[in-house]
């Protein structure tokens, strides 16, 4: 019985395991085309259209400068141009002096590599400027017009890479806005979780809300690379020069959603040492947490809609505006610490989420009740 349950376990396993492997294929399917397309056409300028007959530059240099990131691919491919050719120029200058031989490949590397980082602190600029000293020491022949010739092999690829980006491009705004909405979705688990633990007087739910909100970093740190990547192909593909504003919005919408995710781990935090001390909590308080959590989803649903859609950013902000509104501080009149702690959290979350919807900061604050009363005017007798 236990050898079945093992067996069943195992391919159970394996299914999982071939569905995940599928999807980070699927993933990475079209930067792959675009670096193979890259690497053919490369190839084929450097010798059909330029006349190098082993144009070893030109493919590498197209297939490191996009990669399978979609970040910071016009910064890659300078920083590699310029390493190909403080590489080549130092390892051709060093060994038609000194020849080639163990001690001559470990200066010219650490002559190479140090120039790069006195030019520039990118890690592709000071790795290739290695690697090309490295095959002028040992392979290639230094000096004269094959120095110069590997020089226009490299900016040959480098160039051939933003081509390919600009005619064959991923769309600058899909993944952007699924790794939003991946992280709102989360985000709104995490406070359901949270208002549950309240709600029940229980740690359990709450402890699995701060893991899932713990583990969110990762996500916002995609969200942003493949915002940057977007805003390149935005520029350099004319096939999405439309997409800019919708980025601009995604690309506004990065720092309060990674603010919001921060109050999210302080608020389950406390939330946690609130159900553990036993401190008595008012029940509208818990209501409001968990309209915050219905409100993370439709902030969810409208960064997947497309434009036109419903829910749009108006639609958003006018679910938080009614959170809001009831945000006010009788919830914590005679309330213990955690739970004023608890209030506070809450309103800044709407106020960060109501900057993802679109609003300022200064009139999302605006929205949510004074929390202290103002004294009435009395003009002086």
């Amino acid at each position: 019985m236990a050898s079945v349950n093992a067996l069943s376990s195992a391919k159970i396993r394996s299914r999982t395991g071939l569905r995940t492997s599928v999807q980070r294929l699927r993933v990475s399917a079209l930067p792959i085309v675009q670096c193979a397309v890259a690497a053919g056409v490369a190839w084929w300028v450097a010798t059909v259209v330029i006349g190098h007959p082993t144009p070893f530059f030109a493919p590498i240099a197209a297939v490191v400068s996009l990669g399978l990131s979609l970040g910071a691919r016009l910064r890659r491919s300078v920083e590699l141009v310029a390493g190909v050719t403080i590489g080549i120029g130092v390892g051709d200058l060093i060994v038609s002096v000194i020849g080639s031989g163990a001690w001559q490949i470990a200066l010219v590397v650490a002559l190479a590599m140090s120039t790069a980082v006195l030019l520039n602190s990118g890690p592709i600029f000071s790795m290739q400027a290695g690697n090309s000293a490295v095959l002028v020491a040992t392979l290639l022949p230094p000096g004269g017009a094959a120095g110069i010739n590997r020089m226009v092999d490299a900016l040959t690829g480098g160039l051939v890479g933003i081509a390919v980006v600009a005619l064959i491009p991923t769309h600058p705004v899909g993944r952007a806005r699924k790794y939003a909405a991946n992280v709102l979705g989360t985000a709104s688990e995490v406070m359901q979780l949270v208002a549950d633990g309240l709600i029940a007087n229980d740690d359990k739910p709450i402890e699995e809300a701060l893991r899932k909100a713990r583990a969110t970093q990762a996500s916002i740190d995609t969200l942003r690379t493949h915002l940057a990547g977007g805003r390149e192909i935005s520029r350099i593909s004319p096939l999405y020069w439309n997409t800019r504003s919708r980025l601009e919005r995604l690309t506004a919408a990065a720092d309060p959603l990674d603010n919001a995710l921060r109050n999210i781990r302080v608020l389950a935090r406390r939330s946690l040492s609130l159900v553990r001390d036993d401190e008595i909590l008012n029940p509208r308080l818990v209501d409001q947490v968990e309209k915050l959590a219905h409100a993370l989803e439709t902030l969810r649903q409208m960064a997947l809609a497309d434009p036109g859609q419903q829910p749009d950013q108006a639609e958003a902000a006018r679910v938080l505006r009614s959170v809001a509104s009831g945000l006010k501080p009788e919830l914590v009149e005679n309330a213990g610490l955690s739970a004023t702690v608890v209030f506070a959290q809450i309103r800044s979350l709407t106020v960060d989420l109501l900057q993802v919807a679109g609003l300022k900061r200064i009139s999302a604050i605006a929205t949510l009740p004074p929390t202290v009363e103002k004294p009435a005017y009395r003009p002086e007798l």
